[in-house]
């Protein structure tokens, strides 16, 4: 019996990843594939997981190979290779960039950028995801239009997995999908850690272009949780002109540069730049000031990605559900897109020029 090679690895396509839930090809866990006569051989780079999980993983293959043919041979070998550099950043090996967005304090209309600019990459063609990582102020399920949504939860290899619910052709995952609107989150660092990890580690996410992390203020634990459990390919830094704000974001900034957590910093975005009325387009008042943005862009070695302007629609597009990148007619639509463009552009420099960030290990 002849042995069809694409037959074989076509069948392995429907084997899951008990990490990402992903089929065990295009996570590119599979290594050594050989075809010899009526003998199957393979083996799948695994790490992290119980006895049980890769038993069934195990015959789940052979049972993929031989209901396509009965009489092949299967030879599975398991690897594991959980000490090594390399295994320690395979977390979300389906996820070609993670981004997180940032800033030193609240109000300066951080959720507002990180929905806007996730509609806008995905408008642009991009595989997006986003995690609302503000877990005491979750405003992302508002914004996106998801409010009152639950997520649905699969069963995988035993384990419960979350599968993110999605708007805008963005998949979204928030606490606020779990809790109820008006419950207050009370949350000790532990917990608030093992929140975000359980968002990245067990949520069933597809091949994505780009995962937008929207952080709450400050340089706390979640921040902290979140560069330790995955490597974040860099940080968007947002403010508002004014000097205090200026102020609270070197901070955040900062936290991304130190010489132990080391984050690229892909460039600063600087929010209510200026005040437009509606009746009045042509006009900019500066009510907090200006220069905030292109500072922060100079201190941080980086690009001013955009400037986005005060604006009623992007109040109201937020409260509504109905983000202004949603909206073909508004104007500021076409300056997400710029935005998102010039983060496109500044994530390829990004990759070319420096290499993967790594999981950050905090010693003691």
């Amino acid at each position: 019996m002849n042995l069809d090679n694409n037959a074989i690895v076509a069948a392995l396509r429907k084997v899951k990843d008990p990490n990402s839930g992903q089929d065990i090809i295009s996570v590119r866990m599979v290594e050594d594939f050989k075809v010899d006569g009526n003998n199957v051989s393979f083996s799948i780079n695994l790490s992290g997981q119980d006895s049980k999980v890769k038993q069934s993983l195990n015959f789940a293959c052979m049972q993929a190979v031989q209901e396509l043919y009965p009489d092949a041979q299967v030879h599975i070998h398991l690897k594991s290779d959980s000490g090594s550099e390399s295994s320690k950043n395979k977390v979300l090996p389906q996820v070609k960039n993670v981004i997180a967005v940032a800033s030193g304090k609240g109000g300066v209309g951080k959720s507002t950028v990180s929905v806007n600019m996730a509609i806008s990459l995905a408008n642009k063609g991009a595989k997006v995801g986003l995690i609302d990582a503000d877990l005491y102020g979750p405003s992302i399920p508002t914004m996106m239009g998801l409010q009152g949504q639950r997520p649905k939860v699969e069963m995988l290899y035993g384990k419960h997995k979350i599968v993110p619910l999605e708007a805008y052709g963005v998949k979204v995952m928030s606490v606020g999908f779990i809790v109820e609107p008006e419950q207050a989150i009370v949350l000790r660092g532990p917990r608030l850690g093992g929140i975000i990890k359980q968002f990245i580690n067990e949520c069933i996410w597809p091949e994505l272009d780009y995962l937008i992390i929207d952080l709450p203020p400050g340089t706390g634990d979640i921040q902290l949780t979140l560069v330790q459990t995955v490597p974040v390919t860099g940080a968007v830094i947002v403010t508002t002109p004014q000097e205090v704000a200026v102020v609270d974001a070197v901070k955040a900034m900062n936290m991304f540069m130190i010489d132990n957590v080391n984050v690229p910093i892909i460039g600063v975005v600087e929010n209510m730049s200026w005040f437009t009325p509606e009746e009045l387009p042509d006009h900019k008042y500066k009510i907090f000031g200006e220069g905030g943005g292109k500072k922060l862009a100079k201190l941080s070695k980086s690009v001013l990605l955009g400037q986005i302007p005060l604006v009623q629609g992007i109040r109201e597009g937020g409260d509504n559900g109905a983000p202004v990148s949603t909206q073909s007619d508004n104007l500021l639509k076409e300056e997400f897109e710029k935005l998102a463009l010039n983060m496109i552009r500044q994530v390829q420099l990004r990759n070319e020029v420096l290499g993967p960030t790594t999981i950050v290990e905090m010693k003691r």
